[in-house]
This record gives C-alpha cells, structure tokens and sequence, in this order.
C-alpha cells in the first residue's frame, strides 16, 4: 500500500501578512489586527513583532496594547483575507483537487498522493508551490510534510514563522517523542494538567502508556490519545468551500465571567441563532462545538455530534451544552464564547410517507417554525426561546 502524503501550508499571522501586501509601508511595523469600536474588543491576529512582546490572539486589546505600545491596530478585514485565501486555494489546485482549507487563516491540507508521475515527488511540489506563492501572491508559507494531516500540523508549527519540514513515513512517532505535550493538536489544557500530575510532559512519555492505563484516566478519550502520541491519524483531506462549512455565532461578556449560569444562558441564545440559520439554508448540523476563550488568552474548544444531523433549536441545545460541560473547568473567567455547527447534510424536502417523529418534536417543530416568522416579520432578536426549555 502506497504511504500517503499530506503537505501542510501554514501562512504564519494570516491577517497581518495579507494587510501587508496591501500596504508596503506596515512591513516593518509592529500590527494588532482587532476590532478597535468594540466596547469589549479582541485580538484577531497580530504579527511576529507583537508575538514576541506577549500579545496573543483573544487577548483584550487594551491589555495587548500595554505588551506591545508600539504596535498599530488595524480593523479586521474578513472580506479581504477571503479573497486572499480563494487566490491562495485556486493555486494548490492545480496540483491536487483533495485541497481542505481553514476559516480565512492561512493554513491549508493537501494531498498529493500518487501525484509524483504528474508533477514530481511531494516535496518538489511544496517547495514550487512556496515559490509561487511568494511570486505571485507575496505569501509566504511555512510547509510540512508527512504521512497524515496530524503529523504535517506538528511539524509546520516546529518551523514557525519561516521553514520547512519532512517527516518521512515510519517516522513519526519518533519525531513526536520528544515534543511538549500542548504542541499534541486536540489535547486540551485539563489533560495536560492530569498528566503533569502523573509527572509527564512529553509526547512521548504519553505514547509509553498502554490503552488499558490511558481508559482508566481518559475513558472515551483513551483511544484517540494513544493513537495521537503515536502520531497515528486516519483521517482524510476534505476539499470543500469554507464559506458554507460552518455556521458560527459569538459573545463577549460586558465583565469577564466564571459564572456557569451566565455561560449557559449565552449558549442557549446561540443556539437559536444558529438553528434559525440552518432552517434558512435547509441544512442538518451533525457537530456542535463551543469555544471559550478566557481572560489571559486562552482558548479551549470543545465538540459534540450527532449522526443523523438536526436544525432543531432543542436537540442542537443539548449538544451545545454537553460541549460545555467537556469545555469546563479552567479557574479564569471567560472573556467571550462562540457556537461552531459543522459537518453538513441537506434537508430533504420530501415529505415522508411515514411518521417519524414524535408528538413532542412536531409540537417543537411547529414552536421553531411560528418563531422563525415572527423573525422574518420583525427582525432578529425579537424573540427566542427560553434558558429552561
């Protein structure tokens, strides 16, 4: 069986290298990108100069402003980074159609298996598309390449903010070994703190323990762990437009917060909103995630799924608030939070024949369906469910 190979491509501070290109004369100047009329504004991006002085995406401008006094605050763009990341896809393409690319930041997966008769081994094609970038779009990436998507995302980050990087099949678990344990994609800071517990650090030290001894810890998290240290991952590169991959709704707290009700009572309103946007699109969200960043910059992300799929304020609830209950648990209080619903599938508009659902879910139906006209007679926001349904 043929090893796959997976090219990662990492434009390092997206936003930031994209406002450059734009402007020559920010070159060489210290940028936040961050929305500067919010009561309660964020870091976006922000560059190298002003990574090395402590500011940090999520970060509260005001306090990013304090680390970095000398950098501009630029509005963000998100039209423009679009654009920007449409140019840099329609270029990779060419080489491959299997292209899976992030939300407007830089980072794209392809896969170039079985390409070589075509256009040379898959470290000539990184190393021409680099150069391409740079020549025509003035982008320049940092790229990986390994046998899966998990490895290539560690090894873009070792070379960050210019480079590149090859980790040859069978090589990967050697390469991870030695590696802190938070540059693990998918492992979150309460599981690095049960770890520290235990005395161990590294990947590698992870990747010494059986399956049976990461369940006792773990339990449904115990495989994905023991194959992740192993730098083990099936996973496949997904092309797709990003545009229509996800819906997402956000909040940030007027005062920083650490009070559960209050966060639950923000998810549910989220959660109706991004019901009210599926049913307009006639699409079925199978994978709820809730992103909570915190105060000191922070940010934990959690996720939920459901297989068949629903636009159903009240079950994409209870999916919301078990993502929280994973995400929960840090002692800083929370900044801001956002829903993210993902992994589509179409609503079918033929009716059935048979009647599936139960009396409670068509009363709920009907409930979501009186309140989205009520939405599109008065406006958004004028009505929504309540936190105790």
């Amino acid at each position: 069986m043929q090893d796959r190979a997976i090219i990662h491509f990492n434009v390092t501070d997206f936003a930031v290298a994209v406002e450059r290109i734009k402007d020559s004369s920010l070159k060489d100047v210290p940028l936040i990108v961050a929305a500067t009329r919010a009561s309660r504004a964020v870091v976006y991006d922000m560059s190298e100069e002003a990574y090395g002085d402590g500011v940090r995406k999520g970060m509260r401008l005001t306090l990013a402003r304090k680390y970095c006094r000398t950098a501009q605050v630029l509005a963000p763009q998100p039209a423009l980074y679009r654009r920007a990341m449409m140019e840099l896809v329609k270029r990779v393409r060419v080489f491959t159609p299997l292209v899976e690319q992030g939300v407007e930041d830089g980072h794209l997966f392809l896969d170039v298996t079985g390409t070589h008769r075509l256009f040379g081994p898959a470290p000539y094609i990184a190393w021409r598309l680099r150069k391409q970038l740079q020549r025509e779009l003035g982008l320049d990436p940092v790229w990986s390449l390994a046998s899966n998507k998990l490895v290539s995302k560690v090894a873009s980050r070792m070379v960050r903010p210019f480079g590149e990087y090859i980790v040859g099949a069978g090589e990967e678990q050697a390469f991870l070994a030695p590696l802190p344990l938070s540059m693990l994609p998918g492992i979150g800071p309460k599981e690095i703190q049960l770890l520290a517990d235990f005395n161990l650090s590294r990947i590698g030290q992870l990747a010494g323990l059986s399956r049976e001894q990461l369940q006792v810890a773990f339990q449904e998290r115990s495989s994905s762990l023991y194959d992740a240290s192993r730098g083990r991952d099936g996973s496949v590169v997904l092309p797709g437009k990003t545009g229509d991959e996800h819906v997402t709704r956000g909040h940030t707290f007027a005062q920083d917060t650490g009070m559960y009700a209050e966060l639950k009572s923000v998810v549910s309103i989220l959660t109706h909103e991004v019901g009210r946007i599926l049913r307009q699109r006639g699409l079925l969200g199978r994978r709820m995630g809730v992103v909570l960043n915190y105060s000191d910059g922070s940010r934990t992300i959690r996720r939920t799924t459901h297989k068949g799929g629903s636009d159903n304020d009240f079950l994409l609830r209870r999916l919301a608030l078990a993502a929280l209950d994973k995400a929960w648990g840090r002692r800083v209080r929370i900044r801001s939070c956002a829903l993210v619903c993902d992994r589509f599938l179409p609503r079918s508009r033929q009716k059935t024949l048979f009647v599936l659902s139960t009396p409670r879910q068509l009363q709920q139906e009907k409930v979501l369906s009186a309140m989205d006209r009520v939405s599109r007679r008065f406006g958004d926001g004028m009505i929504r469910l309540g936190t105790a349904f």
